[in-house]
């Protein structure tokens, strides 16, 4: 079965949008940005319209900004070079930091805190698995790629999910990448390699989450080569599949960070 993305991400905005209006007041994001580029910009535009329909008020400010009055904060990565990745993302309050970026709210995600937050990727991992009726626990999952963004918290809650995870990265060696995945029934996939993933390296009917996005003949391409869609009982593609659900997510947070603001 095909996921449909942004079907799922519409449902996430609107179930925050009825959060955001019992609120006393509209839930203020702020957006870091280092530098604009034609890309910054895009993804920005999308987040914008994103927060209009969770029902928040989105601003973007430069890097280093003050951001006492908001109630959540991200930055648009990546961040101009010669900057310090880590040493911005950790400055951002916890309390604040709705895309699960700084160390301190990651480590609470690691633990699997009660109040931490899921960051955006996986949380629309979990999104689509509870709509879809996928239960990781027990299940044998693959996880392509050791990325900050997709690979590393994927990882992370899977293992919280009780699932038996293996993580593969682009230097795996080609035999093992095809046995892991071949015994895999659940794969998230963030390596960031056109159709890496091909339909005879999977097994019928895995769960095959494509969270990867590179280039291919000047068109947004994902992992896995569309043609897995057969062999798999779900499959996201890319694009329309994981990213509008991040995006949403991501939002979801912000107004979960606004109510625990506003009831204190």
């Amino acid at each position: 079965m095909m996921v449909d993305g942004r079907a799922i991400a519409t449902g996430v905005l609107a179930r925050a949008k009825a959060r955001a209006e019992k609120l006393p007041r509209v839930p203020q994001v702020v957006a870091l940005v280092g530098e604009e580029t034609p890309a910054t910009k895009s993804y920005l535009k999308i987040k914008e319209r994103a927060a209009g329909l969770a029902g928040c008020a989105f601003q973007t400010r430069a890097l280093g900004a003050d951001v006492s009055d908001a109630d959540a904060v991200i930055v648009q990565l990546p961040v101009p070079a010669g900057m310090n990745r880590d040493a911005i993302l950790n400055a951002i309050p916890p309390e604040k930091d709705a895309d699960v970026l700084s160390r301190a709210a990651r480590e609470k995600f690691e633990r699997g805190d009660a109040d931490a937050l899921l960051p955006p990727v996986v949380g629309a991992v979990a999104e689509i698995f509870k709509m879809h009726g996928v239960r990781p626990e027990g299940k044998r999952a693959a996880v392509l790629g050791r990325g900050f963004l997709v690979g590393e918290p994927a990882a992370a809650w899977l293992a919280q999910q009780g699932a038996q995870v293996t993580v593969l990265d682009i230097d795996t060696p080609r035999t093992k990448f095809s046995v892991a995945l071949r015994a895999a029934d659940i794969i998230i996939s963030g390596i960031g390699s056109p159709h890496f993933i091909t339909p005879e390296l999977v097994a019928e009917g895995v769960v095959l989450v494509d969270a990867g996005t590179s280039e291919l003949g000047g068109k947004l391409a994902g992992d896995a080569d569309p043609a897995c869609t057969h062999v798999s009982s779900l499959f996201t593609p890319v694009p329309g599949g994981v990213g509008p659900i991040a995006v949403a997510k991501l939002f979801e947070n912000a107004v979960l960070l606004a109510e625990r603001k506003m009831a204190r």
